[in-house]
């Protein structure tokens, strides 16, 4: 399976960045043909004076976020993994991924289950959980056969999840995300690889790159959107720019690591992750 991961420099005006986000996918469909795209975390906006995510947060399928991906994925014929946007739903403001196939219908929703509340090695102060919901529920989702499990961004710091996911049967994870530069450059490719390498599945990460302007202060983005192997390899990379990185999915490989080392088999602590 081919897939597109869409790297972004996502700010606070909401129309300029759907506007760049149908751009790019619409390029990767002429260029490049994937049967997937997946869009980073929060590519509707991110930034702004304290309240913007609530004030741009708007409820499904009247979004405007979600409107442009369905009817994108509708005229293009490609299924959207669509990163995640505000979403308003009971009064209640989530970090919201929504999945639509080739023909625009509406296949996964997930809210985002882990809220990044931390502070970073340079004095930056992040409280997601002032705007965002905590989200409950696992989400997979079926493309060609193959199954797909939803995560967004912080929840990569969270292996249970993970390995909830391969327990109902997840052969690629995806997980779009907005990762800071402090912690990106020591902590993001060594747990993605090691999430992949846990699990036996791919890992498809889109990231945000570059700077935006939050309360005042300007914070900076990590980028180097990636594809983990289910051997823990780096397949995929994209370059410090706002990109696309195209990669194949070789799903024979995938079972051919679950079978040569076969740790879904021998676990003897917990949950047994299922075979599948």
């Amino acid at each position: 399976m081919k897939v597109t991961l869409l790297q972004m420099n996502v700010r606070d005006d909401k129309r300029a960045n759907l506007e760049k986000a149908a751009a790019m996918i619409r390029r990767t469909v002429e260029k490049e043909r994937p049967r997937l795209i997946a869009l980073p975390e929060c590519f509707d906006i991110q930034g702004g004076p304290p309240g913007t995510a609530r004030a741009a947060a708007e409820p499904f399928p009247q979004s405007a976020a979600y409107r442009l991906m369905q009817e994108l994925a509708r005229e293009l014929g490609v299924y959207i993994h669509a990163g995640s946007v505000a979403e308003l739903h009971e009064g209640q403001v989530y970090n919201t991924t929504v999945v639509f196939d080739d023909a625009g219908r509406e296949i996964a929703r997930y809210r985002k289950i882990h809220l990044f509340d931390v502070a970073t090695p340079d004095g930056m102060i992040y409280r997601e959980s002032d705007s965002y919901g905590r989200g409950t529920e696992i989400v997979t989702y079926q493309v060609d056969g193959i199954t797909f499990g939803c995560t967004i961004c912080y929840d990569l710091r969270f292996p249970e999840l993970f390995a909830a996911l391969a327990r109902k049967g997840a052969d690629v994870i995806v997980l779009p995300a907005a990762f800071t530069l402090m912690t990106g450059k020591d902590h993001w490719e060594v747990l993605l690889r090691a999430r992949a390498i846990e699990t036996q599945t791919y890992v498809l990460a889109p990231g945000q790159i570059g700077e935006y302007i939050e309360n005042g202060e300007r914070r900076r983005k990590y980028g180097h959107s990636m594809v983990a192997g289910p051997w823990g390899t780096v397949v995929a990379r994209a370059e410090d720019m706002e990109c696309g990185v195209t990669a194949h999915l070789e799903i024979d490989h995938l079972h051919t690591v679950r079978r040569e080392m076969p740790v879904r088999e021998h676990h003897v602590l917990g949950t047994p992750v299922s075979t599948g």
